[in-house]
């Protein structure tokens, strides 16, 4: 072991040892904190991530959409470090997949269980697809692990600060030992001359004000006493005062830079607070937007299914040859699947409008339109459907006004809002039309009707997908999204669109476009509403069969599936109040029930027949077009005995009609046979 003499480099050596060791304590404790909360960080960005494209891929998977399952994972390309994502089906296979730009590895060609998983400098993350409780897929991940080239990084970092510090430290080491010896090298010379000298008016010089100088001040005062003591107390106050400069000074300098470090946290805070709230927001809009889906989804499902029961129940009617119809039958039939064909194009023809609206694909051809050449159009194509429910459509004889606005959606617009206040409107009642100036360069277009009016609440949620105008008797068909459809063609003409209305008095529906030249007063203001029913035939048998049902098609179609059964008596209603009603008075040996019903669903019918105890006993089978996973199970669950989905599929109803009334009989003769 080497021996260090000299007291200035035992001094460098122990400040470079202390340096190192605390350099080397403090960079690794960082490196590995850091180090373990990048790990953490990107395993939570990642499952998050996973868990997200799980939520927005469930739609896809349930209805086995490659195409929209693909542009969900084409999100992942602006998170550079997901190098690759798949989804799996729930059987496994490969669904849809992405790949970022160079990636080469390949995709598991099959799912395996939920896991998080480090290989080699790729994390692989695998997570479950999960939609009311029932598992739809998975999704599998793989991103950039990056923590050894993360680590060597570090390293090489830490060894350059390393040097650094130890630079910095050997050269302010190097001149504190000079600081320290020189002084004790000054005494030790002097104390030889005074020894050999005898020479007390010598002294040591002084070149520091520390415990060195302390040292050389001490021996000088050995020399001469008084002169000794006097230096010594003036160096002594001198020294005092200056420490305690320097010690206000500091405590000054700690105290603000204190406020500075509270002023730095409390920001900090108040931004953590304001990141986390928007984070909240975020996912609350997330889970708003995924319901909303489902809803949309739900409703279409529903309004595409009505019209297709009438379709696929008379075509299996027509080309059954276990059950003969006669000439007259066939033409009714047929023309009762021509009216659902064309109800259902037009249901398609709103939904497509709809999409391309959203998606920003309308492309507008802004020109001048004529106003009363397009009221011309339109007066020949709703007269006749307003003089078959004797409805007056009352329209100026000139107004002069030529719009800026695209011809074709123009007359979209205006014939939706047409269609409605006819569709709308009492028995005998009138439509108006009015154009009033609004400003030198605006013109009011109105449709009033004198139909049944809307609450306020109604008013509120006129404007979104599936509300058939507010009404609650559920009695007319359409998707309710033409006026979702009509307003955002207003929109993107560069106009308005509103509404007013009185319960009782009638609905005023208004927009406002963009003249080309001025435009002369018009006429006044008019109104719109109200439905129209017919009643069904009853024909008579055996068994008692009563149907619930709101469609005049659907009504038919099962009248003409019974009238095949000559041992069934059928007995209709067209809502759920008539047909408790009828329940109690007839006592029918089953009911069919609608869920969507007006005023009353078909749930909310069951539980209050099965609360009546001349009721309680009657199976009751729900057929509806209600056919989604969900809505089976919450039918199932509120206790009907079979739940038939539209379109009706006839050997099945006929299956359903027969297990359920061979239950009854089986019921009915087992106190017979207990007796006997």
């Amino acid at each position: 072991m080497i021996r260090i003499r000299s007291i200035r480099k035992k001094l460098v050596t122990v400040v470079l040892l202390s340096t190192l060791a605390a350099l080397v304590v403090s960079i690794s404790a960082l490196i590995v904190y850091d180090l373990r909360a990048y790990h953490r960080a990107l395993l939570s960005d990642m499952s998050t991530q996973a868990e997200l494209l799980g939520r927005m891929t469930a739609a896809a998977l349930t209805f086995d959409d490659k195409r929209l399952a693909s542009d969900n994972l084409a999100l992942l390309r602006i998170r550079p470090g997901v190098r690759a994502g798949a989804l799996y089906d729930a059987d496994g296979a490969l669904f849809a997949t992405y790949t970022a730009p160079g990636e080469t590895l390949p995709l598991p060609p099959r799912a395996f269980e939920p896991s998080v998983r480090v290989d080699g400098d790729a994390l692989l993350i695998t997570k479950a697809v999960f939609e009311n409780g029932e598992r739809l897929g998975t999704v599998y991940l793989r991103a950039e692990y990056g923590l050894l080239a993360r680590t060597l990084d570090y390293a090489l970092v830490a060894l350059v600060v390393i040097a650094l510090a130890l630079i910095i430290a050997w050269l302010l080491a190097h001149r504190l030992g000079r600081a320290l010896t020189t002084p004790i090298t000054s005494i030790t010379e002097v104390a030889r001359e005074v020894v050999s000298s005898r020479d007390y008016s010598q002294r040591a010089q002084r070149i520091s004000n520390d415990e060195a100088g302390e040292l050389v001040q001490s021996f000088n005062a050995m020399l001469t006493e008084i002169e000794a003591r006097t230096g010594a107390l003036e160096e002594s106050n001198q020294t005092i005062a200056r420490e305690s400069e320097e010690r206000a000074a500091a405590q000054e300098e700690v105290m603000r830079l204190n406020e500075r470090l509270e002023g730095r946290v409390q920001e900090r805070t108040r931004q953590l607070e304001v990141i986390n709230h928007e984070l909240e927001l975020a996912m609350e809009a997330a889970k708003s937007a995924n319901a909303a889906k489902s809803a949309f989804l739900s409703s279409m499902s529903h309004e595409l299914r009505t019209p297709l029961n009438a379709i696929l129940g008379f075509a299996q009617i027509l080309t059954s040859d276990t059950l003969p119809t006669t000439t007259a039958q066939k033409k009714e039939f047929a023309n009762h699947i021509l009216k659902s064909g064309r109800h259902l194009l037009t249901l398609i023809n709103e939904i497509l409008d709809l999409a391309k609206v959203e998606s920003g694909t309308v492309a507008l051809s802004m020109e001048p339109v004529a106003l009363d050449d397009m009221l011309a159009e339109c007066r020949d194509m709703v007269e006749p459907m307003g003089r078959a429910r004797r409805i007056r459509m009352l329209f100026p004889d000139h107004t002069g006004a030529v719009l800026l606005a695209d011809r074709t959606r123009l007359k979209q617009v205006l014939l939706n809002l047409f269609s409605n206040a006819v569709k709308y409107n009492r028995e005998m009642g009138a439509v108006v039309f009015d154009c009033t100036p609004q400003g030198p360069n605006r013109v009011r277009l109105s449709v009033q009707d004198t139909g049944l009016g809307l609450r306020p609440d109604q008013v509120d949620a006129l404007f979104q997908p599936f509300n058939r105008l507010g009404q609650e008797n559920g009695s007319e068909e359409g998707t309710g999204i033409g006026l979702v459809v009509t307003r955002r063609l207003v929109e993107l003409m560069g106009g308005a669109i509103g509404v007013t209305s009185s319960v009782g008095v009638g609905t005023v529906f208004w927009i406002e476009l963009e003249l080309t030249q001025p435009v002369p007063s018009a006429l006044a203001s008019g109104t719109v509403l109200a439905l129209g029913r017919r009643d069904q035939a009853r024909p008579a048998a055996g068994h008692t069969l009563l149907y619930v049902e709101d469609n005049p098609a659907n009504l038919k179609l099962v009248q003409e599936i019974v009238g095949f059964r000559p041992e069934l008596r059928l007995l209709t209603a067209h809502d759920a109040h008539l047909g408790i009603e009828m329940a109690k008075a007839h006592a029918p040996d089953l009911i069919l029930m609608d869920i969507n019903l007006p005023g009353m669903s078909g749930i909310d019918a069951l539980a209050e027949l099965r609360r009546d105890r001349r009721t309680s006993h009657i199976p009751v089978l729900a057929l509806t077009a209600n056919a989604m996973p969900r809505d089976v199970e919450k039918g199932i669950s509120a206790g009907f005995y079979r739940y038939l989905t539209k379109p009706i599929n006839i050997d099945e109803f006929n299956d359903a009609i027969d297990a359920t009334l061979a239950l009854i009989e089986q019921q009915r003769n087992e106190p017979k046979a207990g007796q006997s």
